[in-house]
């Protein structure tokens, strides 16, 4: 095994890629071995995310679905649940109103499906990113009137919506928020706000999404008509809802730990047995099985699918699959989704290539800690996408903006090191608006602006951030050798599942000695043959190729980073070793 002195000569891979060596505490780590009779380096995974309690270790590993916190923390519950209440007594129409990515998608299917059991009259609205009205809760005015709607639910969205919302209210409709973006300092004067980040909410988990704050509102008006011995709860079980919690709480980047990590590992159990024949047919679409389907496949292959309308569609057809029952309806919907996927890879290409080619061009733009570029041919819908690969490439926070009719829609995304909304309000004034989360967020602007926001931007990210913040990290979590990946410690390390937004997929590091040089295999991946003591195993390096020069000999020692997993071919397993990272130790 790799001695800490020789890992530490080597700060720096020729990958660019900075190795974060793993916490060692051998004695708490040996405490987590006995307690919970796991692998060693298990418990060095644990170490190594900062578990330092034996309840902290348990809640992670074994909470259950009786450990959610009860809906009736988030402020402001008894007065929406009163007032849906009156709603259902009533019959008055209801209208949900949802933003249009995955999150917001799914959050409008539960409250819709959910009210409709409990026999409502509820119509739903997505806004299109394509809106004369620039994607603002009054898009669904005229739609509201004529539906005669008198109470308006909206899902992962409304918070910043404050004007909005008083025009709605001064017309005759009541609204509910539910929403769970960074509040500004003017909250929405409507019948309620459900919101974890509110001031002074007692609601723990800052970290749900939309969907999962949707989720907590039906929760709590089951309770409430459990209580007035007005609906049994047998009858409307609301786990049959946590396939959709899982699905958007993934696809928005939701942190997988605490109560997120519940709903999402409950909702991947659901998902895999899902009546939703909408959905369904998009996981197959999707070329996944859905009785396996992972966090994986759902942020890569499922979510972007339906991102796509909210993109480049009308993401209504979103809601329409996810509550569809007519299986020839389901179908079409669904390579409706898949088409419109591909036409927005199309679109993401092109953009891609116009990006990358001004970036060649004035190669000046990734010198500074930050990334601003604008222009005026970018997609709408693909500025998130664009923002996202950026900032990822370069490890830099980055904004994108597209520029029409003098009109700049941005996209930020960045580093854990540099959360961008109090920038964002320091410079308010240069804004239209602006919101979201810390790490990704959206805002327009006029475009005489863009340059003196640029300028800002960059300044207090080069004031702010380290040289060494912006060097893209690997973070390690155990060393092993490789007489210990076997498939028990494999099936050992599926307690840590679901994997996600803090709580990645778990890297281990291994010294060892490539049997020959690497093979290259498809177009761009490196296929390994490695030897640690004994014991033979391959691994597979993707977009890799550019580096076979420096493995030319056989017998090449080398510090390996990478994550085991068993493949399957032919009725055959084995485990292989995904190569993230590797440093040459023979000179």
């Amino acid at each position: 095994m790799a001695k800490k002195d020789a890992f530490m000569k080597y700060k720096q891979s020729p990958s660019n890629l900075l190795w974060v060596y793993p916490t060692e505490n051998n004695s708490l780590r040996d405490f987590f071995v006995s307690e919970f009779h796991i692998h060693p380096a298990t418990a060095q995974v644990l170490v190594s995310r900062k578990f330092t309690k034996k309840s902290e270790v348990h809640r992670f590993l074994y909470s259950k679905l009786p450990q959610l916190i009860p809906p009736e923390k988030l402020s402001e519950i008894d007065k929406a649940t009163e007032r849906l209440y009156e709603a259902l007594r009533k019959n008055q129409s209801i209208l949900i109103f949802g933003d249009n990515d995955v999150d917001g998608i799914t959050g409008t299917t539960l409250l819709v499906d959910f009210l409709r059991a409990l026999g409502a009259r509820v119509y739903f609205y997505i806004v299109s990113r394509t809106s004369d009205r620039g994607n603002t809760i009054l898009d669904c005015y005229d739609f509201a009137k004529e539906k005669e709607c008198e109470l308006l639910i909206t899902v992962d969205c409304g918070i910043t919506a404050a004007e909005e919302i008083e025009v709605l209210t001064k017309n005759g409709i009541d609204v509910i928020v539910t929403d769970h973006h960074e509040p500004t300092d003017t909250i929405p004067h409507c019948v309620a706000t459900l919101n974890p980040k509110l001031k002074g909410s007692r609601y723990s988990n800052k970290d749900l999404t939309g969907v999962g704050v949707a989720f907590k509102f039906a929760h709590a008006m089951m309770n409430m008509l459990a209580k007035k011995g007005e609906v049994q709860t047998d009858l409307i079980d609301l786990r049959r809802y946590l396939d959709l919690v899982a699905l958007g709480t993934i696809s928005d980047m939701g942190a997988l730990t605490g109560e997120n990590r519940i709903l999402v590992r409950y909702g991947i159990e659901q998902l895999r047995q899902t009546q939703r024949i909408g959905l369904l047919k998009l996981i197959h679409v999707s070329d996944v099985n859905p009785e396996e389907i992972s966090t994986s496949d759902i942020a890569s292959k499922v979510a972007p699918r339906l991102n796509s309308l909210g993109r480049i569609d009308d993401p209504v057809k979103g809601v329409n699959l996810l509550l569809v029952r007519d299986m020839s309806e389901a179908e079409a919907l669904a390579r409706d989704l898949d088409e419109m996927n591909q036409k927005r890879q199309k679109i993401e290409r092109k953009d891609t290539e116009t990006l990358d080619k001004e970036i060649a061009v004035n190669p000046g733009i990734i010198r500074d800690k930050a990334i601003v570029l604008h222009s005026y041919t970018w997609h709408s819908g693909i500025i998130a996408i664009l923002a996202t690969k950026i900032s990822k490439l370069y490890n830099k926070p980055t904004i994108i903006i597209t520029i029409k009719d003098g009109i700049g829609k941005g996209s930020i995304r960045t580093i854990p090191e540099f959360p961008v909304l109090h920038v964002l309000k320091k410079n308010k004034d240069l804004l239209i608006n602006f919101g979201g989360h810390d790490y990704a967020c959206g805002l327009t602007i006029k475009e005489e602006n863009i340059p003196l926001l640029r300028e800002k931007f960059i300044k207090a990210a080069q004031n702010n951030l380290k040289d060494k913040d912006v060097l893209p990290k690997l973070y390690l979590d155990a060393e092993i050798s490789f007489k210990d990946l076997t498939f028990e410690f494999l099936e050992s390390l599926t307690l840590l599942e679901p994997y996600g937004m803090e709580n990645p997929n778990v890297t281990l590091f291994a010294t060892c000695k490539q049997v020959n040089p690497p093979k290259i295999v498809g177009k761009n991946h490196l296929k390994f043959s490695l030897e640690d003591g004994d014991r033979y195993l391959e691994g597979i390096g993707f977009n890799m190729a550019n580096r076979k020069p420096s493995l030319i000999k056989k017998n090449t020692k080398l510090l390996i980073a990478f994550t085991p997993h068993i493949n399957a071919y032919l009725n055959k397993s084995s485990i292989q070793l995904q190569i993230k990272d590797f440093i040459v130790l023979d000179t």
